[in-house]
């Protein structure tokens, strides 16, 4: 899961307001489903499918693409759902969180705590069930795994106390492409071990670049991300770093995915590329730094190129041989 990309900037909109006191079924209902955080959820699917279809050269069976994006899916919904259980007392805090259904001060959230937390583990039982059941349960160990790796040791651990919290808890948002190589092979092959360190070298470029945008939110609720503990300098050169890291890892899947694919890494790369250097050159000018432009960029990014990866993996005449 990519349980930290596309993070919703702003209030999202249609999220229930604050002291409505209404608790029809209904409302309970779309809060709990806002709690998942259905942006997050989509950018999923978008690197789970295209990771079958090189695993496969080809595309799956409709029913085992069902299987595991629902599966994917409900894992990513139960990890969202317990980090806002979690962190309802900074999203609060925080203008761009306090939209949250349990950001709601005490008495008039529309959602329990007890509530979202029994949520939160059904959705991750369901996952786990339904991906051994009908996937296979390496699949499942893999989803499950996912889940509590960003509920304890990003979210409990690493998040308020060290400003790596990105840089290791962003591992969990990887395991999508190893769930979905191994729906589709029983296992996990090389191709979708560089596919997760395409994912982890890209978060912290993704992330910091929000967190440059709301860095007042941070400190205020005392979340030491990299932009709240240093300087804008030092963040955009780790953010040019990674980013650098990033466009190397994805020309390591060329052997496997084809050539056709690593003209398309290497032109997306460049693209990516020039804008963390025009973020490093604002900041080194004394202007806005404007980060937001990378972190838009950055989720065209990752779905271009993990578009590329489906397209090519279906064109026979892109690979190698």
């Amino acid at each position: 899961m990519i349980l930290m990309a596309r993070t919703v900037v702003g209030r999202r909109a249609g999220a229930p307001a604050r002291g409505s006191g209404e608790r029809s079924p209904v409302a309970v209902t779309r809060a709990l489903f806002l709690l998942t955080k259905p942006r997050i959820i989509e950018l999923l699917l978008v690197t789970t499918i295209p990771t079958m279809v090189l695993a496969r050269h080809g595309l799956p069976p409709v029913a085992l693409l069902a299987v595991t994006l629902l599966g994917g899916a409900l894992a990513a919904a139960s990890a969202n759902t317990l980090n806002c259980y979690i962190d309802r007392d900074i999203d609060a805090i925080m203008r761009r969180t306090s939209g949250r259904p349990l950001a709601a001060r005490s008495g008039t959230a529309l959602v329990k705590p007890a509530e979202a937390l029994l949520s939160g583990i059904a959705l991750g039982v369901a996952s786990t069930v339904l991906l051994g059941l009908l996937c296979n349960w390496l699949a499942a160990t893999l989803a499950a795994t996912a889940i509590l790796f960003y509920v304890l040791v990003y979210t409990l651990w690493l998040k308020r106390r060290t400003s790596a919290n990105i840089v290791i808890g962003g591992a969990a948002g990887c395991f999508p492409v190893l769930v979905g190589w191994a729906a589709v092979t029983g296992r996990v092959g090389w191709p979708a071990l560089v596919l997760f360190a395409l994912i982890f070298f890209w978060t912290p470029p993704h992330f910091w670049a929000l967190a440059m945008k709301f860095r007042a939110d941070y400190a205020a609720a005392k979340v030491p991300m990299l932009p709240v503990v240093a300087a804008p300098a030092i963040v955009a050169r780790k953010i040019l770093g990674y980013s650098y890291a990033m466009v190397a890892v994805t020309i390591a899947l060329c052997p496997y995915a084809g050539w056709l694919y690593g003209c398309c890494a290497l032109a997306l790369g460049g693209i990516f590329l020039a804008e963390a250097h025009a973020l490093r050159s604002r900041i080194a000018a004394g202007g806005a730094p404007a980060s937001m432009r990378l972190f838009h960029l950055s989720i065209g990014y990752l779905s271009s190129l993990f578009g590329a990866v489906a397209v090519t993996a279906l064109l026979p005449w892109g690979r190698w041989h």
